[in-house]
């Protein structure tokens, strides 16, 4: 309820801000209104959340004395911190994260529908990869800071699987995406009088639709083979939410067909749809470098610069995480590399795109769009 609160009334703000029609007594007077909400929210949701602070540590305190670890059917996770003082720093940065990663993917979701200009198969995209980024934020960062917070560091086997589906799902469609992507801007680049055409509203959607399913069906697969596996070797987990990988260390079975098929899942999605992408920018660049105008060539790199960027910056991590023996990572660097690709990325592609992009940033100063 505080992060709707808040974000609502920050993109409120922000709205009567870059608007100029907006710019009269009533609408500063909302404005005002907006910012005593938050505070309001802000103290009523101290003092709720210091009393599920303190009814969590006595009933944790019930719990680890009374439960049997061998017969917990479930995991523990790790929290960011330990100490009060980090719990505190840490959550805070994280929630901090985590609302400006809501706020700006809603930025883009709201930019693209109120400016026609922003129609466009691109753009579309554009919006599902804001969906898919809030979407693999969530899946982890509350639950990770309910856990810094509060300590009870217990997650049921129903709840890390649901987990489990929804990240990787995301993480799936996210790959595919890129790819669908980057095909968009060579068919804009390479074949500029067939755009249209090739990349017609009935074809964004079915692409889209493809992602989508593709990242469902291979985590659902994924998911129920993860989990017929035996969890006997412990019930602690080292790491900050429940991922693959990490599983295998705490299975008491021979993991090796597991992650078999979970590199083959890799290659076969994350691997074709990089080479994709690879292949797809080969052609762009010899197709710019034979423009013989510097302002062309100038406007055709920009374009892509923002979206080559992302895929460094989400392929990276991704790949160092699930091309790699297990056996080969040590636990911190899992967990380092996890959070940048599920919480670090997610905030970045946003603010990439707006940069870069100059009929977002019109669209979202207002100039434009009202």
């Amino acid at each position: 309820m505080y992060i709707l609160a808040l974000t609502v009334n920050s993109l409120l703000i922000i709205v009567v801000r870059i608007n100029l029609r907006l710019h009269t007594p009533m609408y500063f007077f909302l404005s005002n209104l907006s910012v005593i909400d938050i505070g309001i929210t802000l103290v009523a949701s101290e003092c709720i959340l210091l009393a599920v602070m303190a009814y969590d540590s006595s009933r944790e305190a019930r719990v680890m004395d009374n439960l049997n670890e061998t017969s917990f059917n479930g995991f523990f996770l790790l929290s960011l911190a330990d100490t009060p003082s980090l719990q505190a720093l840490s959550s805070l940065t994280f929630l901090i994260m985590y609302i400006l990663t809501l706020s700006i993917n809603a930025l883009i979701l709201i930019a693209v529908r109120i400016n026609l200009r922003l129609h466009t198969p691109m753009y579309f995209f554009l919006s599902n990869l804001s969906i898919i980024d809030i979407g693999i934020s969530t899946s982890v960062v509350p639950k990770l800071i309910i856990i810094t917070i509060t300590q009870y560091k217990s997650i049921s086997l129903l709840d890390c699987a649901v987990q489990i589906f929804f990240h990787s799902a995301l993480v799936v469609t996210e790959c595919v995406l890129l790819a669908v992507m980057a095909y968009d801007r060579y068919t804009a680049i390479c074949k500029p009088l067939h755009y249209n055409t090739l990349m017609n509203k009935r074809f964004c959607i079915s692409m889209v639709a493809v992602c989508w399913a593709v990242g469902c069906i291979n985590s659902s697969f994924h998911v129920t083979y993860t989990f017929q596996l035996p969890f006997c070797r412990s019930h602690h987990i080292n790491h900050f939410f429940c991922e693959i990988p990490v599983l295998f260390s705490v299975s008491c079975q021979d993991t090796w067909f597991h992650e078999i098929s979970m590199y083959i899942a890799a290659c076969i999605l994350g691997l074709i749809a990089f080479i994709s992408i690879l292949f797809s920018y080969i052609y762009i660049i010899s197709t710019v470098l034979n423009i013989r105008s510097t302002e062309g060539r100038h406007k055709a790199f920009s374009t892509c610069a923002s979206h080559l960027t992302v895929v460094s910056l989400y392929y990276g991590p991704l790949m160092f995480m699930y091309f790699r023996p297990h056996s080969r990572n040590s636990p911190s660097t899992e967990r380092t590399v996890s959070v940048i690709y599920t919480v670090v990325t997610p905030m970045l592609n946003p603010i990439i795109y707006s940069i870069r992009n100059k009929d977002i940033k019109v669209t979202i100063q207002g100039t434009r769009s009202f």
